[in-house]
């Protein structure tokens, strides 16, 4: 069989299992035209591989993406027959992926400045105005939502009377009910209904979010604009610190952390209320929280009092 067929082969496999799988299987069409699509699929060899898991850079933690990808597929097709062996490396074989750099996180006064200069880094704007880009910001914090389900979210699912808001196509397949608190769900009231002044191209299942003429917000625009309000509110980072550049998922990053902090001032049980946060983030399992959880100063300054408090307290029992 050739490469390309086993390849779409596999992947409607995967689906069919229900597995989103679309970045892996960008991965291995990758592939497919780095060997030759039309080859045969038992022909492909060690060196291939190898030549398309090092890449043309340095290394990254891509190319564990590129190898996860290829041994899923290598095992499909020696269950199938359709190879006798696998050419990709063992695991143990494989370079140590470097560290990850730690995401950034906006601080509760950036928050304010970044909000504080909405109006005025827009006020000449054509398409995209001031109050949609703070409702997709206040959306990306309030409530925690990774860009594209903001972005996705309709009229029909923003049920802002009971404040709660229905994610549907999620990173993991899966819709979720996000309840949202009193100030972010009357801001969110407050914009709808200017919006629904505005073209409603597919009416309730029109997006929340929308440009002036009513049309979906598209990333690359909003993605200018965020530099243009990231610059009005003197917010850089010119990465000496070993962070991510600030992104929209900056915001979920924040989300996650200040929620963290205020159970932590409230003296509440965090353990047990993490798997709350992960469900609210609509991760699959809680090692997907984790990843959220950066030790910032206020962060490591909370823990310590509970540290503290939890010491000294067992001494005088």
């Amino acid at each position: 069989m050739m490469l390309r067929d086993a390849i779409d082969s596999y992947v409607e496999w995967r689906r069919d299992h229900g597995a989103k799988f679309d970045t892996s299987a960008h991965v291995l069409h990758l592939f497919g035209r780095h060997v030759g699509e039309s080859v045969d699929c038992g022909s492909v060899t060690d060196a291939d591989v190898l030549g398309f898991l090092a890449g043309n850079g340095r290394l990254t933690r891509y190319r564990a993406n590129k190898h996860g990808a290829l041994s899923g597929f290598y095992r499909y097709a020696i269950s199938r027959g359709l190879v006798a062996r696998s050419p990709v490396p063992e695991p143990q074989n494989e370079p140590r992926k470097p560290r990850s750099e730690p995401p950034y996180v906006f601080s509760r006064e950036e928050l304010r400045r970044l909000f504080g200069v909405i109006d005025v880094s827009r006020k000449r704007s054509v398409q995209l105005d001031a109050d949609t880009l703070r409702a997709l910001l206040l959306l990306l914090y309030g409530a925690g939502l990774r860009f594209g389900e903001a972005q996705r979210l309709t009229l029909d699912d923003a049920d802002l009377a009971e404040a709660v808001l229905t994610i549907r196509n999620t990173k993991f397949y899966k819709s979720r009910l996000v309840p949202v608190g009193p100030q972010l769900a009357n801001a969110l009231r407050t914009y709808v209904a200017g919006r629904l002044e505005r073209p409603l191209p597919r009416r309730g299942g029109s997006t929340v979010l929308a440009n002036l003429d009513g049309t979906p917000l598209v990333k690359q625009t909003v993605q200018h604009a965020f530099g243009r309000l990231l610059d009005a509110a003197g917010i850089r980072n010119d990465g000496n610190d070993g962070r991510h550049a600030p992104c929209f998922h900056s915001l979920r990053h924040a989300a996650a952390v200040h929620r963290l902090e205020s159970w932590y001032r409230q003296g509440a049980d965090v353990q047990r209320l993490l798997p709350a946060l992960s469900t609210w983030l609509g991760h699959a399992h809680l090692d997907g929280t984790r990843v959220y959880l950066t030790m910032t100063p206020e962060l490591l300054q909370e823990a310590s009092v509970r540290f503290d408090r939890h010491v000294n307290g067992g001494g005088h029992e």
